[in-house]
């Protein structure tokens, strides 16, 4: 990591068509307000933390979460037809046309960023 990174961050969280970060959210009682919040910096992150920590994809909603609004993201992205979640390449394939020219074969927008997840 630079210099540059260490004080200022990641330069794809200065690019405003990339979410800043994301967040799911889990209920934490059936039909409630109320829920649980999980962050990470990259959505394959996300994923990774919630299935180490045994959260499946039934119920789970998840946020782009940009400076100024934060957008659902349509399950379909991160989960298979079977509603198992999906990680790297597969995640990466799903979010290609949603993110597009920031995530290719060899590239992505997002390998500057730590995929660490924090929850509650």
């Amino acid at each position: 990591m630079s210099l540059r990174d260490t004080l200022l961050g990641p330069k794809s969280k200065y690019d405003d068509s990339l979410p800043y970060t994301y967040e799911a959210r889990i209920p934490m009682f059936a039909e409630s307000d109320e829920y649980k919040s999980y962050f990470s910096d990259t959505i394959c992150g996300l994923i990774e933390h919630l299935q180490k920590i045994g959260i499946a994809p039934e119920g789970v909603s998840i946020f782009e979460v940009y400076q100024q609004r934060e957008t659902p993201i349509d399950a379909s992205l991160f989960t298979s037809a079977g509603r198992q979640w999906l990680f790297k390449p597969e995640i990466c394939r799903a979010f290609e046309a949603h993110y597009p020219g920031h995530i290719a074969d060899a590239t992505c927008s997002f390998r500057d960023r730590d995929r660490g997840a924090t929850g509650p």
